[in-house]
């Protein structure tokens, strides 16, 4: 909608896990190096857990593009599986197409699979997004299936990303095993306010923007503060806040702009009392007004 007008070729703000505007900064850079380090070293099950909105999606999106030919990879976005399904899932990742067959068989096939994977040189990544969501039955099934190895390494190694409930699911007794096998772990924290602005400034750069940041500190320092430093906030934030200024004709995001996008926003910890509500209606119009006339302003300037 505003692209035009701030001289970008995309929303900047997509929700969607695209990597082309992964941001690297320090800690999915540690991240990332430990997802790397480990499995170079091959050994046991690597976890990577996070808040909802950290980037743990995105994270896992840039190891599949990270990784190089001498690994063969398999992703499971939604790993709500139970034991029979998440072996087929396995399979299918691994190119076997055996709907009738047995577990037994199955899993002999699967075998074979990882050894002839094995044998070419390269190593096989099971990846898991959403690995909170895995059932105990598949967590033992899980493991069960990392015992698949030969005299000198494993044929296959696990990565688990997943909100912190993953953690307390392996807390469980029953799931000490898989626990025990977890070698390298990493948990990714929110982005703090000066991490914030670099994201925004980020996103919009690679968007195409090439004049002064758009975001000043005081519209920084609320987004930050309303978001909690979660990267899917600061979207949300951040493309309400471009909006709302492109319908009013404004180029700078203003700390205004930025709290009325806050007030429109589930989850979040407006502001509160008198003084909020007289800035409110001292703006003059609200999120969903100034959508409309966004649209139009839109609409207008096309046609002109």
């Amino acid at each position: 909608m505003y692209e035009q007008y701030y001289g970008i070729k995309a929303m900047p703000f997509s929700l969607a896990p695209d990597t082309e505007y992964f941001y690297c900064h320090h800690g999915h850079q540690e991240a990332l190096d430990v997802l790397l380090v480990a499995l170079q070293s091959g050994e046991g099950f690597v976890k990577i857990t996070g808040e909802v909105g950290t980037g743990k999606t995105m994270l896992c999106r840039e190891l599949l593009n990270r990784l190089g030919d001498e690994y063969y990879t398999c992703y499971i976005p939604n790993p709500y599986l139970s034991p029979a399904s998440l072996r087929s899932a396995l399979a299918e990742e691994l190119g076997l197409q055996m709907p009738q067959a047995s577990d037994h068989e199955l899993l002999k096939a699967t075998t074979h699979r990882l050894i002839e994977i094995n044998r070419s040189g390269r190593k096989v990544v099971l990846l898991m997004d959403e690995a909170q969501a895995i059932p105990d039955q598949t967590l033992e099934t899980l493991r069960l299936l990392s015992n698949i190895e030969t005299e000198k390494s494993k044929l296959l190694h696990i990565v688990l990303f997943g909100q912190p409930e993953l953690d307390e699911k392996l807390a469980k007794q029953s799931n000490r095993q898989l626990r025990q096998r977890i070698v390298y772990s990493y948990g990714l924290k929110p982005l703090d306010i000066d991490r914030v602005a670099s994201y925004l400034d980020h996103r919009l750069r690679v968007a195409g923007y090439k004049g002064e940041p758009l975001f000043g500190p005081e519209a920084v320092k609320y987004i930050h503060r309303a978001s909690g430093g979660i990267p899917r906030l600061v979207n949300i934030l951040g493309n309400k806040a471009l909006m709302l200024a492109y319908g009013k004709g404004d180029v700078a995001i203003r700390p205004e702009h930025v709290k009325i996008a806050i007030a429109d926003t589930e989850g979040l910890q407006p502001l509160s009392g008198a003084h909020w509500r007289e800035q409110w209606f001292s703006y003059g119009i609200g999120f969903g007004a100034l959508l409309v006339l966004a649209t139009a302003y839109f609409i207008v300037s096309r046609a002109l």
